[in-house]
């Protein structure tokens, strides 16, 4: 099967969930357009889409009376920081940006994808981490820099 369109989003619309079969990527795959992949029930599906559009955790490519796929992504590893002070908000910040570590920072805490290496920078700066596992819904964006 070769979709290539998205037509929902299984977190704007009601979707039986006994049909619904899902397609688990990478959240590196998420830029991609074009996939072949197998549903969590087996099912083959070919992922063909336009160069403007790119994938979200939800995303329903394909429905019929017998079957709903949707986009999620893979369980990853990754550490979840939590700052209690917004000076150390500030100097974790200023390390994973100055190794260009791209993160994602809500109202209370900062996540980024598992590299042990970051460790060190955590302890340095004495903020409060957790080792855990998250689907990442979006993309991480990438920004290019070269340093002069």
């Amino acid at each position: 099967m070769i979709v290539q369109t998205i037509i929902g989003n299984v977190k704007k619309q009601q979707v039986d969930t006994e049909k619904l079969e899902w397609i688990e990527l990478d959240w590196e795959e998420l830029n991609k357009r074009i996939l072949r992949k197998h549903t969590d029930k087996g099912r083959e599906i070919a992922i063909s889409l336009n160069d403007d559009t790119h994938l979200h955790f939800g995303d329903i490519v394909y429905q019929d009376d017998t079957a709903v796929i949707a986009v999620r992504t893979k369980l990853e590893p990754a550490y979840v920081i939590t700052p209690k002070s917004l000076k150390e908000m500030g100097k974790v910040s200023w390390e994973l940006g100055n190794r260009h570590t791209p993160c994602l920072v809500s109202e209370t805490e900062i996540v980024v994808r598992f590299d042990e290496t970051l460790e060190a920078i955590f302890e340095k700066v004495q903020v409060a981490y957790e080792k855990t596992e998250r689907r990442f819904e979006t993309p991480f964006k990438y920004k290019g820099h070269h340093h002069h």
